[in-house]
């Protein structure tokens, strides 16, 4: 019996030691990570629970929200102007606003469906078909050049003898992405109505995943043909005259509603109107004349969804035929 008791005491101081051990620990652990974070945090040694951390006059919305932007631009470009969007939205918002580049149309529109990126701009087509699969929802639109609408441009070297897209048949061709208004569904539109598919009238086909890299491939001779935005290629127009004075418009098709700014349905709408708000307002504050003048926009508006409707009948009538982008 002696034995056996003298094994339980020594259980017992061991236990003992252990939690002591293990209380110190914690308690270094919690200055660490007060230390670390900067947080205040107040503890009390009797009760020897939990830390409770002392009220916060941060607000919840310190959490950086993320603003994604689709790849309209070549990314170097795109950085540089939106970084300054995303800057001065943070700035009114009160809150840190993260950019996002993405390569295509599709990662762009899962960021948003996922809630990963509260705001995002995004495509034409892209916007239709993520109002169809998860509802995504308008925000405001840019106005450039006073209007809120854009065009598709076909385009070929400045030597190739065509005038039109029939001109093509057997040709070499860019698509920019597969969910491209302009890249994409407006030539496809075309194709249709003559009766033909990519496969059955263009030798060879191949997608640039960029903005502006359609004109580089028509340019150095990589394929014959390709379909741009007219927004990219007035970009251009200004940043590069030498590359465009190598190729030429053959064909314009259009007029579509301009790319939007987008939102998640789920997105809190508080935080939304406060979004819309500032982006309705830049055009009337200096700061924000500064950041417009940069991106290329005269103001944002908000507007009528009824802008969609011509790439929504291409959209339509693509699909009807089994060419679904």
């Amino acid at each position: 019996m002696e034995v056996i008791s003298s094994k339980w005491e020594i259980l017992v101081h061991k236990l003992s030691a252990l939690r002591w051990v293990l209380g110190l620990a914690f308690i270094a652990l919690t200055l660490l990570l007060v230390g670390c974070t900067g947080d205040n945090v107040r503890i009390d040694f009797a009760r020897r629970e939990q830390p409770t951390p002392l009220p916060t006059t941060s607000p919840p919305s310190a959490v950086a929200i993320r603003m994604a932007v689709a790849p309209i631009l070549p990314a170097l470009v795109t950085s540089d102007i939106y970084q300054q969007l995303a800057d001065y939205v943070g700035e009114k918002l009160g809150q840190p606003v993260e950019l996002v580049q993405g390569k295509t149309f599709a990662e762009i529109n899962d960021l948003v469906k996922s809630g990963d990126a509260s705001l995002a701009l995004v495509g034409t087509l892209p916007y239709l078909q993520g109002r169809e699969d998860f509802g995504m929802e308008l925000l405001v639109a840019p106005m450039v050049n006073g209007e809120t609408f854009y065009y598709s441009l076909l385009i070929v070297r400045r030597d190739v003898e065509a005038n039109s897209l029939a001109d093509l048949r057997g040709a070499s061709f860019a698509f920019s992405d597969p969910m491209s208004n302009a890249g994409r569904l407006a030539p496809l539109y075309q194709l249709a109505r003559m009766g033909q598919t990519p496969d059955s009238f263009f030798s060879r086909t191949i997608f640039t995943y960029s903005y502006g890299g359609s004109i580089r491939a028509v340019a150095d001779g990589i394929v014959t043909a390709a379909a741009e935005s007219s927004l990219v290629f007035d970009y251009l127009s200004r940043a590069e005259p030498a590359l465009i004075e190598r190729i030429k418009v053959v064909e314009r098709w259009g007029p579509f509603g301009i790319n939007p700014f987008v939102v998640s349905p789920h997105l809190d709408p508080r935080l939304k109107e406060q979004l819309r708000q500032i982006f309705l307002d830049m055009d009337t504050d200096p700061q924000g004349k500064l950041v417009l003048r940069k991106i290329g926009v005269d103001r944002f508006v908000i507007p009528d969804d009824s802008i969609y409707d011509s790439v929504r009948l291409m959209w339509s009538y693509v699909r009807g035929r089994g060419l679904t982008p």
